[in-house]
C-alpha cells in the first residue's frame, strides 16, 4: 500500500510561484513514474506533468509548459512541482499519482495510487 501526501498549496497572487511536494510512505514509489493532476471546481481532472522513475523523462500539459517543473528525489520518496508565473486558471486541487510502471504516463487510468490533494488558489 502506497500512501501519497501532498503539501505546499496555498493562496497566491497571479504571477507568483508555489512549490508542491508529494511524499510517499509505505511501499517505495520507485521504480514508478509519477505525475501531478489537478481538478478545478466543476471541471474534469486534468493532467499537469509527469516524470519517469529515474527522472530522465518529463512531460507537461501545454497549459503549464514553460511555467511548471516536475522533479523527484528517490532518496526521499518525494516528487515536486515547481509552479511559476501562476495564473488564476491554475486554481485547482492538485493531486500526485503513482504510475503503473517506470515510464511517463498522462492518462488517469495509468495510475494506481492517488493522494488526497492540496488546494492551490491564484487570485487575479
Amino acid at each position: 500500500q502506497v500512501e501519497l501526501v501532498e503539501s505546499g498549496g496555498g493562496l497566491v497572487q497571479a504571477g507568483d510561484s508555489l512549490s508542491l511536494s508529494c511524499a510517499a510512505s509505505g511501499r517505495t514509489f520507485s521504480p514508478y513514474g509519477m505525475a501531478w493532476f489537478r481538478q478545478a471546481p466543476g471541471k474534469e481532472r486534468e493532467f499537469v506533468a509527469a516524470i519517469s522513475y529515474r527522472g530522465g523523462s518529463t512531460y507537461y500539459a501545454d497549459s503549464v509548459k514553460g511555467r511548471f517543473t516536475i522533479s523527484r528525489d528517490n532518496t526521499k520518496n518525494t516528487v515536486y512541482l515547481q509552479m511559476n508565473s501562476l495564473k488564476p486558471e491554475d486554481t485547482a486541487i492538485y493531486h500526485c499519482a503513482r504510475g503503473k510502471g517506470a515510464g511517463v504516463f498522462d492518462l488517469a487510468s495509468d495510475f494506481r495510487a492517488w493522494g488526497q490533494g492540496t488546494q492551490v488558489t491564484v487570485s487575479s
